[in-house]
């Protein structure tokens, strides 16, 4: 079991650190060959940084077993939120700018309800896929007809373009390839060692994939979000956070449902998922509450993360 622990979190390392390569390297192929910024933003740089759930996706689903695959997918929104935002905010305070509460949290409450209604016959199949996948395609439209209207590309993508390595054609296309080879390789490392691991400790592996799979990558959102903060941009360190939820429901669960559709266990479906929706409700009221201001203050953040760490004790309670 311990080789197991160890192949788990190099391969969780190596994931991240392949995944950001692959955005760098894609990136800047992108823009020399005349991708305009704009269109790598909702792309490359949007889809890339949830690139390690999506590849584990991939090949947890190809192996014929998808669980491992749904459980990061909602362990990865629920560390979000419970454990990313609940930090960066117990370090600085984070108020919710105006688009935010008019764009992207609508449309991540919205997203998630209608996860809930796609699972609530316990099946994640193609329909549910081709739905979730529509669904991304319209954000993804959305927000490129928005951003070409108002000639400015969101803050949070901007962000992100502008922190991108320039480099020559040749070493982009070396690391688009090779950073996509590493992807899969750490991909299928993590995915056998989580199996591995689920056997030794006698769990299911949507509860591996729920715990330290969803946290190993969510990782690279707790660097950006606290770099974020603690520079004063809570409107890019939450809207990171969203819009990695957002990926993770239309993306990430979209990879199963239409490439191994499976049946789903009610406890799963009712307790663990069901956490993620109030975990993201909370997150709303926070937002909208009409008795305090717009943010995520200290207080706050103390009682999320509270919150995510009594979710786990009661995950290894019942597991």
């Amino acid at each position: 079991m311990l080789i197991a622990v160890f192949a788990l979190l190099a391969g969780l390392l190596a994931l991240v650190w392949s995944a950001d390569k692959f955005v760098e390297g894609s990136a800047a192929a992108g823009r020399h060959i005349g991708i305009p910024d704009l269109v790598i933003g909702l792309t490359i740089v949007s889809v890339g940084t949830s690139a390690p759930e999506i590849f584990v996706a991939v090949i947890d689903t190809l192996s014929g077993e998808p669980l491992l695959a749904i459980g990061n997918a909602i362990g990865s929104n629920i560390c979000n939120i419970g454990l990313v935002l609940a930090v960066a905010a117990i370090v600085v305070p984070l108020p919710f700018a105006e688009p935010i509460l008019k764009r992207e949290l609508p449309w991540v409450l919205g997203i998630s309800f209608l996860a809930a209604l796609l699972l609530w016959d316990m099946h994640l199949g193609v329909v549910d896929g081709l739905i979730l996948l529509a669904v991304l395609v319209i954000l993804l439209g959305g927000l490129a007809r928005s951003a070409m209207r108002s000639k400015h590309m969101p803050a949070a993508l901007k962000g992100e373009i502008e922190g991108l390595p320039k480099m020559p054609l040749v070493k982009a296309v070396f690391w688009t390839v090779g950073g996509c080879g590493f992807l899969l390789f750490s991909a299928a490392v993590v995915v056998r060692s989580a199996e591995h691991l689920a056997l030794e400790l006698n769990v299911a592996e949507e509860v591996v994939g729920l715990t330290i799979v969803a946290v190993g990558t969510s990782l690279p959102e707790l660097a950006a979000t606290l770099r974020a903060a603690m520079k004063g941009h809570s409107g890019i360190a939450i809207g990171n956070i969203l819009g990695s939820n957002i990926l993770n429901i239309v993306a990430v669960l979209t990879v199963p449902a239409l490439l191994n559709p499976t049946e789903l266990d009610p406890f799963f479906v009712i307790v663990d998922f069901g956490a993620m929706l109030w975990f993201t409700v909370f997150l709303a009221l926070f937002a909208y509450g009409v008795a305090s201001r717009p943010e995520i203050n200290r207080p706050k953040g103390i009682a999320l993360l509270a919150a995510y760490v009594g979710f786990y004790l009661i995950l290894a309670l019942t597991a």
